[in-house]
This record gives structure tokens, sequence and C-alpha cells, in this order.
């Protein structure tokens, strides 16, 4: 069985909390069951009968803070609700007990309900998220140096996401984190939460916290960036949200504040492509090379990029010897000076395929009809062989590469109902196959009468519940199946 879909085992009773809500215009105590996509909440009465439709979430305080972060920015109408953590032997009554302080509010169980209380911090302008980026930013140096050791993560933390030291070995993603890197590409994760389990695809980073131990971050996926809020003290202008938005990379120096110590901290910022992330990074960081493809960067170039800001230069000369010109510029979550190559309109053009996407799916929804199989997969142009093979609705193998040009394999799956394609990778489509074979000779035994090696040659099925041939003739005939009868043709 493959590591990504190892170590799905249920989580203990003991290791688990419990999520409650109030909803403020009910007044009333219920237990999350799940979130919809569209940020509806479903509840249960907190009754024990109903326990394992309880969400459970893992109990260690990094690994929920990230998971309750995430959960509370896909909420609709977050603010009608206040949320309550309780462990999960003793959830059913000390729900009873929070509602009781619900309805007749006194000083002792206003204690006992903010003892329990859990808040997005800060919530609704998701700063939390955005320090956990700066503090990457802020304590991650541009040295070869590694900053943690593989004895420090806590494996027990990676293993409930459904990964493992080979893993990320195997996939050359375990140095980058031991240097205080983040991934660099998207890993499929599952979280289990007992009565049911969330995958997603996120990157892991390390970091330190004030105990000094080492936690794994999880940074998801997000619909959009968050320009609409303040930023370390910074609001976004609509010139800053225009860069970055169209180059990933706001474009200039600004003075960012230290929630802790109130120290002023000149960073620049740009935009985690792969998860919408904002990101900063101190100018004390920044390092900027003497060259660039060939081209030697004077003083004046060098500053301009040190101060964020796109540069052009021409007579570049690429690996395979051939001259070119780029706008260049340093970006903040990568920690490097990038190519642009006219960004801006491959960006305004995925806007505008997004539209269409969203429109066309909305009229199919409406008329009830399915979709047109892609000719393209992530950048990947099926051949006529494989297209007809997809637009079928059969698994075909795809070779891609990821935006960082480094190449990785998977099937795909069109979905004619859906009209959405399915990636798994290798060790995801063997595990899926594995358990779709055995699940169909089970079924052959217990359904249609069948046994395996004894009765692979015989034309009838047996009846249900036989497991060996009736008597001789047929166990002749499974041994020694007939052979066809010989032509019956003159010779030449």
């Amino acid at each position: 069985m493959s590591e990504e879909t190892t170590n799905k085992q249920e989580m203990p009773e003991q290791l688990s909390d419990i999520l409650l809500v109030l909803d403020k215009e009910k007044m009333k105590i219920q237990a999350v069951k799940s979130i919809d996509e569209n940020g509806k909440m479903e509840t249960v009465d907190p009754m024990k009968k109903n326990q394992n439709q309880f969400m459970r979430v893992d109990k260690s305080g990094d690994f929920f803070s990230n998971f309750f972060s995430n959960f509370f920015s896909q909420l609709k109408n977050p603010t009608n609700f206040t949320f309550f953590k309780v462990p999960a032997p003793i959830a059913a009554d000390k729900a009873q007990e929070l509602q009781k302080h619900v309805d007749k509010p006194t000083p002792d169980g206003d204690k006992v309900l903010k003892e329990h209380e859990v808040k997005a911090e800060p919530q609704p302008d998701k700063k939390q998220e955005n320090q956990n980026n700066m503090a990457t930013a802020q304590t991650t140096t541009e040295t070869s140096e590694y900053r943690y050791k593989p004895e420090q993560i806590d494996w027990d933390t990676m293993k409930n996401l459904g990964l493992s030291k080979e893993y990320l070995e195997k996939r050359n993603l375990l140095d980058p984190l031991l240097r205080g890197y983040k991934t660099n590409e998207l890993l499929p994760i599952g979280i289990n939460l007992g009565g049911s389990i969330l995958r997603t695809d996120a990157r892991l980073s390390l970091q330190q916290a004030e105990d000094g131990n080492v936690i794994v971050a999880i940074h998801g996926i997000k619909k959009e960036p968050n320009l609409h809020f303040e930023f370390f003290g910074h609001k976004f202008t609509d010139e800053d949200k225009k860069n970055l938005l169209e180059t990933g990379n706001m474009g200039r120096v600004v003075n960012l504040v230290n929630s802790k110590t109130g120290e002023l901290m000149p960073s620049i910022i740009s935009i985690d492509r792969l998860t919408n992330d904002v990101v900063a990074l101190r100018t004390d960081f920044i390092k900027i090379p003497d060259e660039l493809k060939g081209v030697k960067l004077n003083d004046e170039q060098k500053q301009t990029l040190m101060e964020g800001k796109p540069l052009y230069l021409e007579g570049m000369i690429s690996t395979k010897g051939t001259e070119f010109s780029a706008t260049v510029q340093f970006n903040a979550d990568k920690r490097y000076v990038e190519f642009l190559f006219d960004r801006s309109n491959n960006h305004q053009q995925a806007q505008t395929n997004q539209q269409n996407n969203q429109q066309g799916n909305q009229q199919n929804n409406q008329q009830s009809q399915p979709q047109e199989a892609p000719k393209t997969f992530r950048g990947k142009e099926l051949d006529d062989e494989q297209y007809n093979k997809f637009k079928a609705g059969q698994t075909i193998y795809v070779e891609l590469k990821d935006k960082k040009d480094q190449p990785y394999k998977g099937y795909i799956t069109f979905d004619k109902d859906t009209g959405k394609t399915n990636f798994e990778f290798p060790g995801q489509y063997k595990a899926r196959v594995e358990t779709a074979e055995a699940h169909k000779t089970q079924t052959a035994v217990n359904s249609e009468g069948k046994t395996n090696e004894a009765t692979k040659n015989i034309k009838e099925p047996l009846k249900s519940g036989q497991q060996r041939p009736k008597n001789e003739k047929q166990q002749e005939k499974q041994e020694k199946p007939e052979t066809p009868a010989k032509s019956k043709g003159r010779k030449m």
C-alpha cells in the first residue's frame, strides 16, 4: 500500500477534542458534524448516542490551531457562532454543562465558557495567518545551514497527516524543511477527524514555538490572497493589490510592525502562488547575485532589486545557449530573483479562463448536461489516443511538470457528470485499484458463488455459498478445460 494512503487509523479518543458551537441566535449548544463547500455548518445534538458523528480534532496545540483557522475562514457568517473545544470522552456531559451556563448566566458560568472557548486569532482580519507567514520570513535566512534536525520533527503529527520521513526524503522535501523553508510543492495530506477524513493539498513548513518545540505548519490553499485587511500594520493600496495579483510581487519596500516588540521592519511582500498566502521578507535577508544569466549587474540594478522593484534585463543567455530578455524581480516567498515573462498577461488570461469555466459550469448545471472533457490538463496537452480514452471516462497515465518545471507523474480520470478531472498519484491509484479488485473478488465469492483458482475455468457460476466444484466431473472440467474442436476442413 502506498505511503499516501497509510497511517489513516482512527484517532484515539484520548488524543482528540470535540468542537462544540453556540448559535447566538438560537442560544443552543450543538456538536459540529461537518462544513460543506458553501460554508454551511452541519451540527447534531451533543448526546452520547450521536458521538460517532462528532467532528474530532487532534488536540495538539499547533495542529488544532491550523485546522481551526482554516475551518473558521471557510465558515459562512462566522460571527453568528461561538466555538468551544472539549475533550472527546466527556463531550456530551460538558455540552450539557455549557448549555446550563448559557441558559442561566452567572460570573462563574462565564469563566467556564471562556475556559473552553476557541477563538480564531485574530478574526475576521486573519492576522494570525499573516503573522505565521511573517514569522517564517523573519527567522529564515538565505544560507545553506540547517535550522532543524530530523529528530526535532514531531513524526506523530506527520503520521496523522499521512506523511512519513521516507516519503519526504523520496520526494526531496525533507531537506528544504530542515533548512527552514516551505516545501516547494503541494502535498496531498489527510486529516483524520474520527467521523470523517479531511483531504486537501498544502505546503508544509517547520516553525519553532515559544516553548522551543518544533511544530509543523500547514499552509492550505486559499481561493484568493487576503489583501482587504492590514498586514502587520500595512494597508494595501490599490496599486499594491494590482501588482500582487498581476505579478505576485508588491514592488516596493514597506515598514511592517513587529506585533510583539513594535519594531519597524523594512520588508518586501509577495504572494505564495501555490497557496495564495501573503508572505513578507525582511530586506536584511535579501541577497542579490552579482550576475544573472551572463549579465553582470551594476550597483543601480542591484539597488532596484533590493527595493523589490521589477528590472528589465536584455542579453541574458539561457541554458540552451540562446539570448533572451525578461523582467526580473525578487520574490519574498521564493527568496530569490525570479523571471516574470509577461506574468500579468498570463494572470489575466487565467482569470478569463476561470470566469469562462465558472459560467460554463453554471450553464451545464442548469441544463443538467455533461461537460466536454478538456484537451489539456495542468499544461499537458493530451495526444489523440490519450484524449479518446480520457473523454470516454477511462483512467490514463500522464507525465506533468509543476510550476518550477519539476516533473511528476500520476493518473487522471474525467467525470462526465461533474465535468471535473480527478488526479491521483501512482501510490493512490495503485491502492484504489487494489481495493477495487479485492472488492470485486469478494463480491464474486459472496454473490456469484465463485472462488478464486478453484473455479476460474468453470463456465457457469457455483451457487451462492458453494466453495468447491460439486462433483468429480465439474472438478475435471475445472482442471482440464475443454479444448476447441479441430477443424474438419480438407488438407491441402
